[in-house]
């Protein structure tokens, strides 16, 4: 039943956000060049490695120029990239992976393999289900990148913030559910809404 729900509700998100994509795609190639995309590594179900859909919000080879996590003053991030960013624009074309089957709507956040490869053997028990597109921890850390802002972004994100998403991923796989992924899909959409209007 999950997975029906992926495939239809994405693939009708797919459909009507098309358009917005489509004009944040211009602005991307306007803002700066570099491919409209990134395509970056991250570890789904059973450890398998595929590429995960974005928008591209940084200067282009920004990936092979500094660290996977990013923190909010990095000078990496366009002036575009920032409004993709702070809306969670980027993130749309990731609808594609849902329809795909690589992600869910809801489950654990992906991480970078070089990210990966810090987890203990709990941690690990993540990777039997599919990851998702948001989640208890992309809520609780939707704000992720002011946190590390201030320099020691990577540092700080493996040792304090990424080992208490993962604490509240493994609860949400205990106890994942549909209703509870409807809950989180509904929380995830009001928080876009609200911070798609507020400046920092």
């Amino acid at each position: 039943m999950k997975r029906a729900f992926d495939v239809v509700v994405s693939s009708l998100g797919l459909a009507l956000t098309s358009p917005i994509i489509l004009v944040a795609a211009i602005a991307v190639k306007s803002g700066s060049r570099g491919p409209v995309f990134f395509n970056g590594p991250r570890v789904g179900r059973d450890g398998v490695v595929f590429r995960m859909h974005k928008l591209r919000t940084m200067s282009a080879g920004a990936d092979k120029a500094g660290p996977a996590v990013t923190a909010g003053d990095d000078t990496r991030v366009t002036p575009v990239g920032r409004f993709l960013r702070r809306t969670k624009i980027d993130e749309l074309p990731q609808l594609l992976n849902v329809v795909k089957g690589e992600m869910s709507l809801v489950g654990p956040r992906p991480e970078h393999p070089d990210y990966v490869a810090h987890y203990t053997e709990e941690q690990r028990r993540l990777l039997a289900v599919r990851p998702g597109i948001t989640g208890p921890a992309t809520l609780a850390y939707i704000d992720e990148e002011r946190l590390l802002s201030g320099g020691g972004g990577e540092a700080r994100y493996i040792e304090d913030v990424m080992p208490q998403k993962l604490a509240l991923e493994l609860q949400y796989v205990k106890r994942a559910g549909f209703v509870s992924d409807l809950s989180i899909l509904a929380r995830t959409a009001a928080r876009v809404v609200r911070r798609s209007f507020v400046r920092y």
